[in-house]
C-alpha cells in the first residue's frame, strides 16, 4: 500500500508541475482557430461602418472641389422678350449670350437681334454681334472670391484626408484595446480553468489517499475548498472573457455592412503575450509625429486655408476697379471690312469703380482674418503641446510596464520553484495540504498579474502609436 500512495504522490505532483507550466503557455483546445491582431484590424479597416464613414468624408472633399471648379464654367444666358399691343409692334430682343470666365476677368460675346417701333434708343436695331473683356485692375486683381474658394477647395481635399486618417488612428486604438481586453480575459479564462483542473484532480487524488488511510480526512475538505475558490474565479473569467468577445463583436462586420459575430471557436493569438519588443525613443516618436500626426497636419491645411482668407480679406481694402471693352459688329460675327478704320468706329467701353469712403467693413474682416490666424496658431502651439506630453506619458508607461513585467517574470520562477519543492515536501509527508494550496494561489495570482500587466502593455503601445498618429 506504501508504494501505492508514493505512486499517488508522485502523480499528484508532476501533474502540478504540468499545469503550472502550461498554464503560462495557454495552450489552445482542439479545434479552435487563431484570429491574429493583424486579420482582426484588417477586417475592421474594410469592412466597419466607421472606416467607410472616414472614405465618404474624402469624397465629399472631392465634390466640394468639383464644385469650386464650377465658378471657372463657361455659361449661356439668353434673354428673349417682344411686346404688341393693338396692333402695334413695341419691340422685340432676342439675346443669347456665352459668358468665358477667366482666371482673371472674364470674356463675353454674343448675338443680339432687336427691332420694333418703340425700341429704346440705346440698342442697336436689327441683327448684332459683340466680343467683349472685362478685367478688374484692383480689387480682384491678384485673387477674388472664386479663385480664393477654388484654393481653399484643394486645402480642404488634403485636410479631408488627413480627418480620415484621424478617424482611422482613433477607430483603430478603440479595436486594439477591444482585442486586447479579448486577448487577457481569454488568457485570464484559460489559466483559471487550468488551476480549476488542478485542483480538481488533487481532490480525487486526496481522496483516494483518504481511503488508504495515508492523509487525513480534513486535507479533503482543504482541496475541497481550494477547488471552489477556483470555480468561483473561473465562473467570473468566463463572464468577463464572454462580455469581451461581445465588446469584440462591435467591430467586425460584412461586406454588405451586416454586424459579423464572432465564431466560438475564434481564439486570440496569445503567443503576443509572451513577445515583449523594445521600442524606439520618446524623442524619436515626437519628431515624427510633428511630421505625419493628422491633428497637426490638419492645422497646418487650416492654416493655409486662412491665410487664402486673408489675401482675400485684403484685396477687400482695394477700390474696386474694372475696365469693359466690347468690340461691335453688324450681323453675325462678320468678317467683311474688318480693318484698323473698323476697330475704331466699332466698340463699346467703360470703367466701374467703387470705394467704400470709410473702408470700415473692409478693414474690420481684415481684422478678424488676422486674429482667427493668430487664434488658430495659438491651437496648434497647445495641441503640439499635448501631444508632446502624451507621447512622452505612454512612452513612460511602456517603459514602466516592460521593467514590471521582467520583475512579474521572475517573481512567477521563483513562486514556481517554491510550489514545487512544497509539493515535493507534501509527497514525502513534510508538508501541509495548506502550505500547498497557499503556494498556489499566490502563483495564480501572479499568472493574473502578469497577463494583466502584458495587456498593459500592449495597450500602451498602440496608445503610444495612436498619440503619434501611425496607427493608420
Amino acid at each position: 500500500m506504501n508504494s501505492v500512495q508514493t505512486l499517488i504522490r508522485v502523480w499528484s505532483f508532476l501533474l502540478i508541475i504540468l499545469y503550472t507550466t502550461t498554464a503560462q503557455c495557454d495552450a489552445q483546445d482542439k479545434g479552435s482557430q487563431v484570429f491574429t491582431v493583424d486579420e482582426f484590424i484588417k477586417q475592421v479597416k474594410q469592412f466597419h461602418p466607421i472606416s467607410m464613414q472616414a472614405n465618404i468624408a474624402v469624397e465629399k472633399a472631392d465634390a466640394a472641389l468639383l464644385s469650386a471648379k464650377g465658378n471657372f464654367d463657361p455659361d449661356i444666358n439668353f434673354d428673349a422678350s417682344r411686346k404688341t399691343f393693338d396692333g402695334k409692334n413695341y419691340y422685340y430682343y432676342t439675346n443669347p449670350e456665352l459668358n468665358i470666365p477667366l482666371p482673371v476677368g472674364n470674356i463675353k460675346t454674343g448675338i443680339e437681334n432687336n427691332g420694333g417701333d418703340y425700341i429704346t434708343s440705346e440698342i442697336t436695331k436689327g441683327k448684332t454681334t459683340y466680343l467683349g473683356l472685362e478685367i478688374p485692375l484692383a480689387k480682384g486683381l491678384l485673387l477674388d472670391k472664386r479663385r480664393a474658394a477654388l484654393q481653399q477647395a484643394k486645402l480642404f481635399q488634403s485636410q479631408s484626408e488627413q480627418e480620415r486618417l484621424l478617424i482611422l488612428n482613433t477607430l483603430f486604438l478603440e479595436s486594439y484595446q477591444a482585442y486586447w481586453n479579448w486577448a487577457a480575459s481569454y488568457q485570464q479564462y484559460t489559466a483559471v480553468s487550468k488551476f480549476t483542473e488542478i485542483a480538481n484532480n488533487r481532490l480525487s487524488l486526496i481522496r483516494m489517499a483518504v481511503t488508504h488511510g495515508d492523509r487525513a480526512v480534513m486535507d479533503t475538505v482543504e482541496a475541497n475548498t481550494q477547488l471552489q475558490t477556483y470555480q468561483l474565479m473561473q465562473s467570473e473569467a468566463l463572464l468577463k472573457f464572454t462580455n469581451a468577445k461581445l465588446e469584440l463583436s462591435n467591430y467586425l462586420w460584412y461586406e454588405n455592412y451586416s454586424a459579423y459575430p464572432l465564431p466560438n471557436n475564434y481564439v486570440p493569438d496569445s503567443m503576443y503575450f509572451n513577445a515583449v519588443i523594445p521600442y524606439q525613443n520618446a524623442e524619436e516618436l515626437i519628431a515624427q509625429s510633428a511630421r505625419q500626426n493628422p491633428w497637426l497636419k490638419m492645422y497646418d491645411f487650416k492654416l493655409s486655408s486662412l491665410e487664402v482668407d486673408r489675401k482675400l480679406k485684403r484685396q477687400s481694402l482695394l477700390p474696386y476697379f474694372a475696365l469693359k471693352a466690347n468690340l461691335l459688329n453688324k450681323d453675325y460675327y462678320s468678317i467683311k471690312n474688318m480693318n484698323s478704320t473698323f476697330y475704331q468706329n466699332n466698340y463699346r467701353w467703360g470703367v466701374d469703380f467703387k470705394l467704400p469712403i470709410f473702408l470700415r467693413e473692409a478693414r474690420g474682416e481684415y481684422q478678424k482674418a488676422q486674429l482667427k490666424i493668430k487664434e488658430t496658431n495659438l491651437e496648434l502651439i497647445h495641441k503640439r503641446q499635448q501631444t508632446e506630453n502624451k507621447i512622452r506619458s505612454y512612452y513612460n508607461e511602456l517603459i514602466a510596464l516592460a521593467g514590471q513585467l521582467q520583475t512579474a517574470q521572475s517573481m512567477f520562477n521563483n513562486y514556481q520553484s517554491l510550489l514545487r519543492s512544497e509539493e515535493l515536501k507534501f509527497a514525502q509527508g513534510e508538508s501541509s495540504l495548506f502550505l500547498v494550496n497557499s503556494r498556489e494561489t499566490k502563483l495564480i495570482e501572479l499568472v493574473q498579474k502578469r497577463i494583466e500587466l502584458a495587456s498593459k502593455w500592449y495597450k500602451a503601445k498602440y496608445a503610444l502609436e495612436w498619440a503619434t498618429g501611425n496607427l493608420f
